[in-house]
Order: C-alpha cells, then structure tokens, then sequence
C-alpha cells in the first residue's frame, strides 16, 4: 500500500467537532464519531505525527497533547492495528521535547514506535503538477508506512495564517525545512500536501495558540477537530478560530487544487456547531516573536519599516500587524 495520494475527495466531507477540557475523553469521542469516514486494517503500519515544534507543555497551545495521541493508540489498538509509529521533526530539540513532553514514556508504555524524522533515512519525491515545490526530501518512515494520521495543534501563523492539517506536514521533510519552505510558502505548503492523503486528521484545540506558532498566548478552545478530508478539516478549524477559511491562503488554494473541500457550505459538522465553540484568535506578531527578530515593543518607526518590508505580504489578512 502506498502512503502517496491517490484519492477522490467526496462531494460532502465530514468534519467532527468534540468540546471538552479533556484531551483524552474528546479525543476518543471524536474517533468514534468519525470512525464510519476512514478504516485500518489489522496489519498495517501507522505513523501519528503530531506537532512538537518546541519542547513546552501542550497548555501553553503549542504542542499537541499526549493524551489525544494515546486516544489515537488505543484506538488503533482497538481495531488491531499493533504497528504504530509517533514521528516528528521540524526543530533541533525534538529528541528533548519528545521526553519532556511524554512522548518517550507514552512509546514505552504503549509498545509503539518513537521516530525523531530529523535523523531519519529519506528519499528524494518529485511532485507532480507542482506550483512552487518541485521536489522534495520525505522521511522513509513516513513513505513506507501504510497511513498517516495527523495530529496537529490548533494555532496561528505568523506567515501561514494558520499551522493545522496541512501545514503540519512540514515536519516529514528531512532537510532545512525554513529553508525550504519559507519562500512561497503557501503554494509550497499545497504542493508537498498533495503527496499525501492522510486516514485521518485529528487537530488538539484543547487550549491553542493566538498570534504565532512558537511563542503564541494560549486560547482555551477547548475542541478536538477530526475528519479524513484535511482541507475541511483545516476549514473548520480556521473557522473555529475566528478566521473566514476563505482568507487562509493555503486552505482556498489546496481546495481549488481537488485537495480537498474548503467551503464550509460543502461541509457536514457533527458534533458541536462552530458557532458554540468560536473564539477571536489574535493575528498580530506578539511581543515575544518581536523579540526572536530583536526588536522592541512597541515598535520604533525604523522598525515598522523593516518587519513591513520582511513581513506584510505574507500576512495581508493583518490590517496593521505591527500596532501597539
């Protein structure tokens, strides 16, 4: 079986949406909701790959919550399913987030697979009908196994608008990511998803990140978000968070590519409507993040000048991302 896409997307995905303070419980509630949308089968391999870009607790809104991906294992287990693989990459200390975080005693406890794809074996993939990314270096975990599910964290970008489903799949590249990625990123995000039709997206809103991936504030969402189309998956979260999915670049353009569906009219929510679990996420740079680029806040003039000549195209869904 191959991990690469080959898959029509239905007329009406559906997208679960769980409420709960408990990773756990939502989780597993989620699974059962969706369960009829996406299968496993007994002898398969299964890489869940969550988002571990540093190694701080899941209630700062950064990093997906072990819990939701024990749910995920047992899950599995459930439909027997024994060969099952945690992966991720993306930053230099996934090693010391994987122990910091529990991801190295849940492994050992569950009997699964831990892989740090930073240090991973990799193949060069050329993708087909690219509009930005014409090639690219994937983990062979991530190729040889038989289905992916993604475990993202529910957070804004501060370049990609937003980091859900599809962006999460950044880290099954084994190279310089940023490098890679940063320049055109939304086209580059849809080419490298295109490669990939993941059995189930699965993203952690139990507390999320307002105004940036890595040094955001934390939003007590409180939602699991799951379904086995990405792009409505990432539709809803995106909604979840305040944000219309028809601004988030990536999200339109992966659904106008056949990726996915990305109108929120096309989509069956099940489970709790958007309208009772939407919160305002924040969209402006944080203090912290000014401070990673060593500047001040509030912003000199100079300064202005400088972060809207490095940064305002890519966030133009920002009126003024650099206001006091």
């Amino acid at each position: 079986m191959s991990i690469l896409s080959t898959s029509i997307v239905p007329d009406r995905p559906r997208v679960v949406i769980v409420k709960s303070s408990d990773p756990y419980m939502a989780t597993s509630q989620a699974l059962r909701l969706v369960q009829s949308d996406f299968s496993v089968n007994p002898g398969d391999c299964i890489v869940i790959k969550p988002n571990i870009v540093r190694p701080v607790s899941p209630e700062e809104g950064i990093t997906t919550d072990a819990r939701v991906v024990e749910a995920v294992i047992e899950y599995l287990r459930d439909k027997g399913v024994d060969d099952i693989i945690i992966s991720e990459g993306g930053n230099p200390g996934t090693d010391k987030a994987f122990k910091k975080l529990g991801f190295k005693e849940l492994a050992k406890r569950q009997e699964v697979g831990l892989v740090n794809l930073n240090k991973d074996d990799w193949e060069e993939v050329h993708i087909p009908d690219a509009v930005a990314l014409n090639k690219v270096k994937v983990a062979k975990t991530v190729l040889e196994c038989d289905g992916i599910i993604n475990v993202p964290k529910l957070k804004i970008h501060h370049m990609a608008q937003v980091t859900l489903s599809l962006k999460n799949l950044m880290g099954v590249i084994v190279d310089n990511r940023g490098l890679i990625m940063h320049d055109k990123i939304d086209e580059k995000i849809v080419d490298l998803a295109s490669l990939f039709k993941p059995v189930l997206n699965v993203v952690d809103g139990i507390v999320g990140a307002e105004k940036d991936e890595v040094v955001g504030d934390p939003v007590e969402s409180k939602v699991i978000i799951a379904g086995n189309d990405m792009v409505s998956v990432d539709a809803v979260g995106s909604a979840v968070m305040g944000l219309d999915p028809v601004t988030i670049r990536h999200v339109n353009m992966a659904g106008r590519r056949g990726l996915g569906v990305s109108d929120l009219d096309h989509i069956n929510i099940v489970g709790e409507p958007i309208s009772t679990v939407v919160k305002k996420y924040s969209t402006k740079y944080s203090a912290r993040k000014l401070e990673t680029y060593g500047l001040a806040h509030p912003l000199s003039e100079e300064d202005v000048d400088i972060m809207r000549n490095s940064f305002a195209n890519r966030d133009p869904q920002v009126a003024d991302p650099y206001g006091k």
